[in-house]
């Protein structure tokens, strides 16, 4: 039954045809489903399908992600997708990160210890919390924040640094580069490293508009 319902909630068919926030919530379902299945191998002990599925889950977050970031075509999107897309970068992948460590870690006890901790107590625990939290999210004011200081194709892209490093080393070189010849020397690739995404999102873009006037500008010139 859950197998059928992650084909119905992955449909590509259905997934192409859905806007990008959209998206993300189907997606959401699918991912809570993989969990489900997940929970359902770890009842029957089945320690290394547990670990197995969990990576390949955390690794399809991330591609899923990028799919619906680059999907990602208007502002009122982007206000719904920042927020919720940095909630998951920062909590959901990170409680399934330490699900997996804690499924590595038993993996690695020998059986004695494994027979402890299967018959300890843990209903003791007083895990009970009644607080509720009316506080705007962190994830909505860290967006609200970024939002004053940058643009849509920056903010876009500073979504998928977060996913996707290589791409920010990418605009790395490319800032490093139009910094040379324009005389800006500060701007190197050490220390371009050390600044924040919303730095390097907008030093890009800078250049980017700066290179293609001028593109533009030599263009006319030559006809």
């Amino acid at each position: 039954m859950l197998f059928a319902a992650l084909a119905d909630y992955s449909n590509p068919h259905l997934l192409e045809e859905t806007c990008a926030a959209g998206q993300l919530r189907r997606l959401e379902c699918a991912w809570a489903i993989e969990q489900a299945i997940v929970a359902t191998y770890q009842v029957q002990n089945e320690v290394s399908a547990v670990s197995d599925r969990l990576i390949l889950l955390q690794d399809k977050i991330c591609q899923d992600a990028l799919t619906v970031i680059n999907r990602c075509e208007s502002h009122d999107e982007l206000d719904f997708l920042f927020p919720e897309i940095i909630r998951i970068k920062n909590h959901d992948l990170a409680v399934l990160d330490s699900w997996q460590n804690h499924v590595d870690w038993m993996q690695s006890l020998p059986s004695s210890e494994l027979k402890l901790l299967s018959s300890a107590d843990f209903n003791s625990l007083d895990t009970h919390n009644s607080t509720i939290n009316l506080a705007e999210p962190p994830e909505q004011l860290i967006y609200e924040s970024l939002a004053e200081k940058s643009h849509f194709y920056s903010l876009r892209d500073q979504l998928l640094f977060l996913f996707e490093p290589e791409l920010r080393r990418e605009y790395e070189f490319y800032i490093s580069e139009q910094a040379g010849i324009t005389g800006y020397k500060t701007l190197v690739t050490s220390n371009l490293q050390q600044a924040s995404d919303l730095t390097v999102g907008n030093l890009y873009y800078y250049f980017k508009i700066r290179d293609e006037s001028k593109d533009e500008t030599e263009l006319v010139s030559a006809n």
